[in-house]
């Protein structure tokens, strides 16, 4: 529902050391990610917000993470999980990925194998198995953030990329403003009200008018 950078990710984790380190490598990869501290409040985030994936510790207060991963299944909720845990028996993890989980890292883990399972999850939600998205002479490489027009390399910032990302790794889906908006930006960050918009002129001078259209009233898509 990221594909990396360009996408929302919940990060359920209430270690304070482990959740910042995660959190800041997670931004830096261009994600906007919300944190979470405890089951409970991991709920209330999945009820109000949709999200592309969530890094979901097991070993939580207020409610244990296996609890907040089948309420979210049970509500036919197919958002990708990765669990994040310390518990490295086998059993448990077997009922993590019983319970619906995806895939699973034991901690300590190392944050470039976290980053390149987040990937291949986001991948898989978008129907991919190839780690290059091309469309219209234009790819992008989610793992190197590289993109290229017919071979040539061009340069984007990380909030262009946070836009082009989930429109070109699906043509033909329109995402509203809106949906946009929530790729870009996580809890408290401040909005500029033509954000978007500015983004996708940039994207459109540096990769070409026609790779991305306007749906009026809607919002905007990669032709499929």
């Amino acid at each position: 529902m990221a594909y990396s950078g360009a996408m929302r990710l919940l990060l359920v984790e209430d270690d304070t050391m482990i959740g910042e380190a995660v959190h800041e490598a997670l931004q830096g990869e261009g994600y906007a990610v919300d944190w979470t501290r405890d089951g409970g409040q991991a709920d209330a985030a999945l009820a109000a917000q949709s999200y592309d994936l969530v890094l979901l510790d097991l070993g939580l207060p207020g409610r244990d993470g296996l609890a907040v991963l089948r309420a979210l299944r049970a509500r036919k909720d197919r958002t990708p999980v990765l669990i994040a845990t310390a518990r490295d028996g086998v059993a448990r993890r077997i009922e993590g990925l019983d319970a619906g989980a995806d895939d699973y890292v034991l901690k300590p883990y190392d944050l470039d194998e976290l980053l390149a399972r987040i990937r291949a999850l986001l991948r898989r939600a978008a129907g991919r198995a190839e780690p290059v998205y091309e469309h219209q002479g234009v790819s992008i490489n989610p793992a190197t953030r590289e993109v290229r027009v017919q071979g040539r390399s061009v340069a984007l910032s990380a909030r262009e990329w946070a836009v082009l990302e989930p429109l070109i790794a699906r043509p033909g889906l329109v995402l509203s403003r809106q949906q946009l908006e929530d790729k870009l930006y996580g809890w408290g960050d401040e909005i500029a009200s033509n954000a978007v918009e500015v983004f996708i002129h940039g994207l459109r001078r540096k990769l070409g008018a026609s790779l991305i259209l306007n749906v009026r009233g809607v919002g905007y898509m990669v032709p499929a």
